[in-house]
């Protein structure tokens, strides 16, 4: 597999950043999925570590104890660039409902008209693509999904919005997301998912993660009730493809 050139620095006394070329590729994200695998299974055996991999990054943090930066550097390295047989851990093609009618679409009129679209137009490239995700953050559960068509590229709003409703779905930039929980945003909103993103009961709180997929498809808002109703109740499936063998 292709190397990258990296570079690694400190990030605090708990935790050291790898970074590979600042660039959205999916051959550099997957390479950090490879390397993150590898640390995990092979190299960073003891001690209490957490991985969290974006972008075009992975950040190492051992919590009950400091890091030599120094020597840990120079052991990184050498690990980077020994021959991984590795494949990428499991991951599936998520698709998920949303309802893109008026109600919960209030900048997709207002997007349309900047993108010199129609909102049919819109809404069919939107559902068309499948995204990568390429960092989970900002809120719990909050997807950077990668990938998006440049027909769709459109700034943040110049005015960020007090309060964005939970499910929102927007665009910013080179990037669509989900708002999985209600809070300040800038993206520009055009529709809403049912299902919720992020629940802290759960043993694994956010079902997706960094290196999955997600391809929206269109629902009419009495389907967007019906599916709000059976996620409440815990009778939802969300509908899952494998991606890798």
């Amino acid at each position: 597999m292709k190397k990258f050139p990296i570079s690694i620095r400190p990030f605090g006394v708990h935790a050291v950043l790898i970074e590979w070329p600042e660039k959205v590729d999916e051959a550099i994200l997957n390479d950090i999925l490879i390397f993150s695998t590898y640390l995990k299974e092979s190299c960073l055996i003891e001690g209490n570590w957490e991985l969290v991999p974006a972008y075009n990054s992975l950040t190492l943090i051992l919590r009950h104890d400091t890091i030599d930066f120094e020597s840990f550097k120079t052991q990184l390295e050498t690990w980077y660039t020994e021959d991984k047989k590795l494949k990428l851990e499991e991951r599936f093609l998520w698709r998920i409902p949303v309802c893109y009618e008026s109600e919960f679409s209030i900048d997709l009129e207002e997007v349309s008209q900047i993108l010199n679209k129609t909102p049919k137009e819109l809404i069919s490239i939107h559902a068309a693509h499948a995204y990568t995700v390429y960092g989970i953050g900002f809120l719990p559960g909050f997807m950077y999904l990668g990938g998006m068509p440049q027909e769709l590229e459109i700034p943040r709003r110049a005015t960020p919005r007090a309060k964005v409703l939970k499910g929102a779905v927007g665009l910013a930039g080179k990037q669509t997301g989900i708002y999985p929980q209600e809070s300040p945003g800038g993206w520009n909103i055009i529709g809403n998912c049912p299902i919720p993103i992020f629940n802290p009961k759960n043993e694994n709180p956010c079902w997706v993660k960094v290196g999955d997929r997600v391809q929206f498809y269109p629902i009419s808002k009495a389907e967007y009730d019906l599916h709000k109703i059976e996620a409440e109740v815990g009778i939802y499936k969300l509908e899952k493809i494998k991606i890798d063998a």
